[in-house]
């Protein structure tokens, strides 16, 4: 046990990724606590309207879908620690002037918007860079392992942040969380700024030319021209549109369907977090790029219990389908993000984490405002399952593709346990 905790947790030996991954728990919890505060916050000052929730989601996610391959070129050409810097610092700023707003009651529905907009661009900067800069902490070697353990920070905080969101609204109000998360994020400030340069897996930037000669359209067809990479890429971005809005359709259907208060809300969030962690942790012991067969597994898998999601006609029931909903959700996106990241070349990773980011946050806003749409006409249920069964078609059409394209075979075998296997001679 003590060898395999060790496995698990390997990156954890390599100093500044401990600084990175420290940092980025301790802002997370304060961001996933921001996102219940925010969504809870727009259902009181629109009456409960699904569709502004869409709305806020959309203005979030906006700005990723126009200004993250730009950021991706800027990963390519520029120190990314100090990127990564500048963006965080911004994202300060932006939650301490919104927690203000909150506190004094100044608050307006146009101000969440605007903050979610302006939230956004700090995102867009910040991701694919976060993405890219992961290599040069660790790299290539303990990369798989990193990847897992970010899943990991990511949805610990996801754990942590909503049921303690719900518990801090009900007991104080939204501004104090507000402001709880302009504090925490601070610490990835401190902490990029105690990371040591020298230990960093990097060579030297290359000569000014070179980098201006870095352009946005050379990694879309980069990705173009490899199907191994673009296949998982167009997987994501239809189940990221359709499926992946659980901010939105979880806060309507704990709101508009079950009328339960903000902690009830919370432990929706909490129970898709605590399955999320598991398929996080699942992928720590990876050493090698995963399969094409095990992506498109684990795509269907997510997209199958996402279905049921929608249909649970009780509470509890919803509570329990979330768990592994989220664990193939964040193990589908692990295993996509793993098999891109370890099949790039270095020159071009900062644009193709770009375009990964696109396809994995970018399609929210075009999903979205549409969710949002159908939860306030047919019901919050009918928004998850119909995304969910959108999903589960775009996977199976996925594995029919790829097993033509190699020639190989899906098979069942009953004993000595029931299960799917593939015989191909591609990986």
């Amino acid at each position: 046990m003590q060898a395999k905790l060790s496995t698990m947790f390997q990156s954890l030996q390599v100093r500044n990724y401990r600084l990175f991954a420290s940092g980025q728990l301790i802002k997370l919890i304060g961001v996933w606590m921001m996102f219940i505060a925010q969504d809870w916050l727009v259902l009181e000052l629109s009456d409960n309207s699904a569709t502004a929730l869409g709305v806020v989601t959309a203005l979030q996610f906006t700005p990723v879908l126009l200004l993250t391959l730009l950021s991706g070129r800027l990963a390519d050409r520029y120190d990314k620690r100090v990127l990564l810097f500048v963006a965080n610092s911004l994202w300060t700023v932006l939650a301490l002037g919104m927690s203000m707003l909150v506190l004094t009651d100044l608050v307006q529905l146009w101000h969440v918007f605007a903050f979610a907009a302006l939230l956004g661009v700090a995102n867009a900067v910040e991701t694919p860079v976060r993405q890219a800069f992961v290599s040069e902490l660790v790299g290539m070697s303990l990369l798989p392992n990193a990847l897992s353990l970010n899943a990991a920070v990511f949805n610990s905080a996801r754990i942590v942040g909503p049921a303690v969101a719900g518990l801090a609204i009900a007991a104080f109000d939204v501004g104090p969380v507000f402001l709880f998360t302009a504090l925490s994020s601070i610490a990835p400030l401190v902490n990029v700024v105690r990371m040591r340069t020298s230990e960093l897996h990097r060579e030297a930037l290359p000569p000014r030319d070179e980098r201006a000669s870095a352009k946005v359209i050379d990694g879309l067809r980069y990705v173009w021209r490899r199907s191994d990479l673009l296949l998982p890429m167009v997987v994501m971005s239809v189940i990221g549109m359709s499926l992946f809005n659980f901010q939105l359709t979880l806060a309507a259907l704990a709101k508009t369907v079950f009328n339960t208060g903000a902690a009830s809300f919370g432990l929706f969030s909490t129970a898709l977090a605590v399955g999320a962690l598991g398929g996080a942790l699942s992928g720590t012991g990876r050493r090698s790029r995963p399969s094409v067969w095990l992506v498109l597994g684990a795509a269907i898998a997510c997209a199958s219990f996402g279905t049921l999601v929608g249909l649970a006609s009780t509470y509890w029931l919803v509570v329990t389908l979330l768990v592994p909903t989220g664990f193939f959700m964040v193990f589908f996106a692990q295993a996509a993000n793993q098999r891109v990241q370890l099949g790039v070349d270095a020159a071009f990773r900062g644009r193709v984490m770009a375009l990964w980011v696109l396809v994995f946050l970018g399609t929210n806003p075009v999903g979205a405002p549409l969710i949002g749409w159908v939860a306030e006409t047919f019901g919050a249920g009918a928004s998850i399952w119909i995304g969910g069964l959108i999903s589960l078609a775009t996977a199976l059409l996925a594995l029919t593709w790829q097993l033509r394209r190699s020639g190989a075979r899906l098979r069942f075998r009953v004993l000595p346990m029931p299960r799917f296997y593939v015989t191909s001679t591609d990986c």
